[in-house]
C-alpha cells in the first residue's frame, strides 16, 4: 500500500489489514519496513481521531474504577484529596475536584488529566 492520507472506510480497513500482517512478524527496529509501519500507524490513528471521537469519561468514575483496579478504598486517597470527608464527597458527587486534587490524582494514580478536568455527571 502506498502511503498516503487515509480518506475513506476502504482505505482505513485495507491500512488495518496490512498493519495486522506486521505484527504477526514484526519488523526489525530501524528498518525500512519498521519505518513503513511507524508511518502507516500514524495514519491509521490519524483516520481514527477524526472517525471515531473517544468518549468523555466521568472524572468520578474514572477514579472510581482505578480504585477498583489497584484494591483501594476511600481512605487509600486521603493522602491525595485529604480527609476521609472529603473524599466520600468527591466520590458522591457532592463537592468538586479542585486543581491541587486532580494534579494528586493524576501523578499517585496515574490517572490522565483530560480525564479529571472534564465534566461530572452531576455536582449537587
Amino acid at each position: 500500500m502506498e502511503l498516503k492520507p487515509i480518506r475513506s472506510e476502504e482505505e482505513y480497513e485495507k491500512a488495518l489489514n496490512i498493519a495486522a500482517r506486521y505484527f504477526d512478524f514484526e519488523p526489525l527496529p530501524k528498518s525500512p519496513e519498521a519505518d513503513y509501519l511507524e508511518v502507516l500507524m500514524m495514519l491509521i490513528e490519524s483516520y481514527e481521531a477524526k472517525h471515531y471521537a473517544r468518549p468523555v469519561t466521568d472524572p468520578i468514575d474514572a477514579i472510581k474504577f482505578r480504585m477498583e483496579q489497584k484494591g483501594l478504598t476511600p481512605k487509600d486517597l486521603i493522602p491525595m484529596i485529604g480527609k476521609l470527608e472529603r473524599v466520600h464527597q468527591i466520590l458522591n458527587r457532592t463537592r468538586p475536584l479542585t486543581l491541587p486534587v486532580i494534579r494528586q490524582l493524576h501523578e499517585k494514580l496515574g490517572i490522565p488529566a483530560e480525564t479529571l478536568i472534564g465534566p461530572c455527571a452531576k455536582i449537587s
